[in-house]
């Protein structure tokens, strides 16, 4: 019991750990995702066409975030050993539909399992092939099965009923509503709440109205939907500009790229923020979100494109209210996050070794056979 209290006291330095290890592919995968958004003149991700290579690039380094944090929350907690685990099962987290939530409980639950099985006291011969075989093996096994068991299927589950749940509430108050949507975009940033009530909002676009064009109410929902995707990145860009002693030297790089991914759409540049400090800075992006999309809803703000940021703000109709809705959310996300958050002080995570190293040339593999 005592060695788990002090797992869970290094909580922080876990978290970032992996968010350290995370930035660089943020900062990769999420230029070049908007370069390619901003190149290719239309308001979403190219799928054809000359910048569509360049699309798939950025896409796939940011489809890498999860797995490098789980695996590096893993790592940090038991060293090297929990690097594959973490890995494959923050890549189940991606598959399920969890998200960076997701993610973070993979890494945690890897780097667990691999610590208490590294404790287990076994013979001199099973002691070479531990780290090489059986605690990578053991690990993924009992972590991957908890990912799609125990998480997966009650997500899939809670999407159904969330899709029901809004398609119910459609036609009631826009700005109730509004908050509703704004919410779910923030909260996981590409996970399944955020999944549903983007999926909702692109479907009600797709709905024909009369005339042939989608109903003003659908438009409004998107409208609120492109305000909270683009609040949470661009607060956490604003907020490093603010009050940089409350970030690291690495929150404030990625905070700069946060604000080019916010303008374009990319909700995913939050997440290094939100996965060092969950507890601030998800309630934070939520309130904010939520209030923008409201804000921006009310004061008849539509958006007929299936996309979000500033990008597509002078593609809608009442433009103003569009950017006015996003600038009162920033302000919303980013003052909380300034006063929730305390000053920091700079460390860099520890890169811990192995206790014994593995001299993988002279490997007596014998007792494999």
């Amino acid at each position: 019991m005592n060695d788990f209290k002090e797992l869970m006291k290094g909580t922080r330095k876990h978290l970032m750990t992996g968010v350290s290890y995370m930035i660089p592919i943020v900062v990769a995968g999420g230029i070049l995702l908007a370069i390619s958004v901003l190149l290719s003149g239309h308001s979403a991700v190219p799928k054809t066409g000359p910048w569509a290579p360049l699309a798939t690039i950025g896409s796939t380094g940011l489809g890498l975030m999860v797995p490098v944090l789980s695996a590096y929350i893993a790592f940090s907690i038991a060293d090297r050993s929990g690097i594959a685990p973490g890995l494959i099962t923050g890549l189940i987290s991606v598959n399920i539909g969890a998200g960076f939530i997701g993610g973070l409980v993979s890494g945690w639950l890897s780097g667990l399992v691999v610590h208490y099985l590294k404790k287990i006291k076994v013979t001199k011969n099973l002691k070479s092939v531990m780290p090489i075989l059986v605690i990578p093996l053991v690990s993924t096994l009992i972590v991957g099965l908890v990912m799609i068991l125990v998480i997966g299927n009650p997500i899939a589950s809670f999407m159904k009923f969330m899709t029901s749940w809004l398609n119910s509430m459609s036609s009631g108050n826009i700005v109730v509503l509004g908050l509703i949507l704004g919410a779910m975009i923030a909260f996981d940033m590409g996970g399944p709440l955020n999944k549903v009530a983007f999926s909702f909002g692109v479907a009600m676009v797709g709905t024909i109205g009369k005339g042939g064009v989608p109903s003003h109410s659908s438009l409004l929902m998107m409208a609120g939907i492109g305000v909270a995707i683009g609040v949470p990145p661009l607060a956490m860009g604003v907020a490093t500009l603010l009050a940089p002693k409350k970030f690291t030297t690495e929150e404030k790089e990625s905070g700069k790229v946060a604000l080019i991914l916010g303008l374009v759409g990319i909700t995913e540049g939050a997440i290094p923020f939100a996965a060092a400090d969950p507890l601030r800075i998800i309630p934070s992006n939520c309130i904010g979100s939520a209030i923008g999309a409201a804000t921006a809803m009310w004061l008849g703000a539509g958006n007929p494109a299936p996309w979000g940021g500033w990008i597509v703000a002078f593609t809608a109709s009442r433009p103003w209210a569009y950017l006015v809705g996003s600038l009162v959310g920033i302000a919303v996300t980013a003052t909380l996050t300034i006063v929730l958050k305390k000053d920091i002080t700079q460390h860099k995570p520890a890169v811990k070794q192995e206790a014994e190293e593995i001299d993988l040339d002279n490997l007596d593999l014998s007792v494999m056979q």
